[in-house]
């Protein structure tokens, strides 16, 4: 059996004087006598598995031990109190929120490595599979998480992009991730030691974009007490991203042409020609050549841009990108989520594959940080993140898919609530436990 780490923190008097005997030869104990030590072990090395030890129920240390724990998320705990302790509703709280499961004094030795075994084997459970943990080490600083066809080709077309020095025209719909695929042109090019300037053309008043691309001379105007570059020279050397290039004033659009045809500008208020060196990539959320037959874009400025033009995927043509995207961010956004929050029900899954997402990957981030705040639950459901539940109604196929999701579903949901106790869970479900076993293997569910 391989040897697995734990981390002891044994609060009060000889804590953690008997517990170490009391477990079998497979753990690797690493114990601490008080939690700044633990929080300093844990960001260091990181342990899978914790256990806290209580031998007093000092009043003072409760809100620091929530506090700890509330931190270190990422770790099972299996806690052991005094049985006095289970009697107050702070502790009560803690054990609810924050543990995988708790025993009180004297320990069971029997039991404690039993239900250290299954934490370390949820934790397991937890972590991403190798193959989703290579996809996103690979994507590395793209950020364009997925394994879609879709966002594969986007990927080897940013790569190839990159290295080139010409303008780039990105097209998609609002919320799909332009930006992201500007920045990862920019962090794959030569120019990724340069800066990444943004500017969204739409949110600027009209009045001010040409003082904020090109700049300005002291006394230019009114309140212009002292000059200020603008947003393209502050670019040089690296990249000026356009965000929403076609809500530019068509009076803008020439001056704008005019610095991708000599790579100089005026600032306002001044007669002197500034070389800058900046490569320009633009985003749109219209297709622009509809936007030049109706007179809104200049034909000549179009040609200008799109030397180089990339299409991102909607949402809705990735969908097999929707599961690994929601783990991604229920990882990324953790700090915001209910402590017994765990991960998505398989409903969920299913009713975010049903969704036609028209606000893309903005969307189903917004939904997602929404429902991690508010879901009560260890799982989360469509209704956590207001969508429709998936339809029973349809082909005899389709209502199979939502008996056996139904199914599965509360299999998790029996296992999370008895904290894997399988007598219990069996007992939950109404089958009996080789009933309990023969449909996890059949669901695939490992705990």
């Amino acid at each position: 059996m391989p040897v697995r780490s734990l981390l002891i923190v044994a609060l009060g008097e000889d804590a953690h004087m008997e517990t170490p005997s009391l477990l079998s030869s497979s753990w690797n104990v690493h114990a601490l006598s008080d939690l700044s030590s633990a929080h300093k072990a844990l960001k260091e090395k990181g342990y899978p598995v914790g256990m806290l030890l209580i031998k007093d129920t000092r009043e003072g240390e409760v809100a620091a031990i929530d506090a700890f724990l509330e931190t270190h998320q990422a770790t099972q705990w299996v806690g052991v109190f005094p049985a006095n302790a289970l009697k107050r509703t702070a502790f009560r709280k803690l054990i609810v929120q924050h543990l995988f499961d708790f025993h009180t004094w004297p320990i069971d030795p029997s039991r404690l490595n039993h239900t250290l075994g299954h934490a370390y084997g949820y934790a397991e459970l937890s972590t991403p599979a190798d193959a989703d943990m290579a996809n996103l080490q690979k994507i590395g600083n793209m950020e364009l998480v997925g394994h879609s066809l879709a966002i594969q080709h986007l990927r080897k077309q940013i790569t190839k992009v990159a290295q080139a020095d010409a303008t780039v025209l990105i097209w998609g719909e609002s919320g799909s991730g332009k930006e992201l695929t500007a920045r990862a042109i920019h962090n794959h090019s030569p120019r990724a030691a340069g800066p990444f300037v943004a500017m969204n053309c739409g949110a600027v008043p009209a009045s001010l974009i040409q003082s904020e691309l090109f700049g300005y001379e002291r006394g230019a105007f009114t309140g212009a007490t002292k000059e200020k570059r603008g947003l393209i020279e502050s670019a040089a050397g690296g990249t000026l991203f356009l965000d929403e290039v076609g809500d530019l004033p068509l009076e803008l659009q020439a001056n704008l042409l005019r610095f991708l045809q000599e790579h100089t500008i005026i600032r306002v208020g001044s007669a002197r020609s500034i070389e800058v060196d900046v490569r320009v990539i633009a985003a749109s959320h219209m297709r622009l050549e509809d936007a030049v037959r109706s007179g809104r874009f200049r034909e000549d400025l179009l040609y200008r841009l799109n030397v180089l033009p990339l299409a991102v995927p909607a949402l809705r043509e990735r969908k097999e990108d929707l599961e690994v995207l929601a783990g991604h961010f229920f990882r990324l956004f953790a700090s915001d989520k209910n402590p017994r929050l765990t991960g998505f029900s398989n409903r969920s899954i299913a009713a975010m594959q049903q969704h036609g997402w028209p606000g893309n990957v903005r969307e189903l981030i917004n939904r997602i940080r929404r429902a991690m705040v508010m879901s009560e639950g260890r799982l989360i459901t469509p209704e956590d993140l207001d969508l429709q539940s998936p339809s029973l109604t349809g082909t005899g196929e389709a209502l199979e898919d939502a008996r056996v999701r139904a199914e599965c579903d509360a299999i998790q949901e029996s296992l999370l609530g008895s904290r894997n106790n399988k007598t219990r869970a069996a007992r939950d479900l109404g089958v009996s436990r080789m009933t309990l076993y023969r449909l996890m293997e059949k669901h695939g569910i490992h705990q």
